[in-house]
């Protein structure tokens, strides 16, 4: 596990960019923080990484998934609203978990039962008005590789 201090939005979103680049169909990004502590601004840097064409990354609060055409297919799930687990099994919850895309999710604690046993989570933490912590944690070889260069990449900057 490793962590860094942002001091932007842009930041943010420049590292889940630097992600996003290294991710692969398949691959499944949780994401745990607060109300405003970066999620959607993380994952619309991976989104970019991805190289989606939107301009606008939203958060799905209401309708639970954003689905975007990139290198490879994006599928953004924001669980803040999930009232029910079984609300899980009506959106498809696991068809996006290693499918022919990268599936990013926020407010992942709300489907812990549910996620995979490989996967990489991403902490968000307040720091103050303009600065987050991103904390990074991977749970099987591929996500530790993945953790290893983007290590290596942000040691560089």
């Amino acid at each position: 596990m490793f962590s860094v201090i942002t001091t932007s939005p842009e930041q943010t979103w420049k590292i889940g960019e630097m992600l996003g680049a290294r991710l692969k169909a398949g691959d499944t990004v949780c994401l745990y923080g607060d109300l405003g502590a970066g999620k959607t601004s993380f994952s619309y840097g991976i989104a970019q990484g991805l190289d989606v064409q939107e301009h606008y990354i939203t958060s799905p609060t209401f309708t639970f998934v954003n689905e975007y055409e990139g290198r490879v297919p994006f599928y953004h799930i924001d669980l803040y609203r999930l009232v029910d687990p079984g609300e899980l099994e009506n959106i498809g919850f696991e068809e996006y978990l290693d499918s022919d895309g990268v599936t990013v999710i926020e407010w992942a604690d709300r489907a812990e039962d549910k996620l995979p046993g490989e996967a990489l989570s991403v902490y968000l933490s307040y720091v103050d008005d303009h600065s987050r912590e991103i904390g990074f944690l991977a749970e099987g070889e591929r996500y530790e590789k993945l953790l290893d260069e983007l290590r290596v990449t942000l040691n560089k900057i």
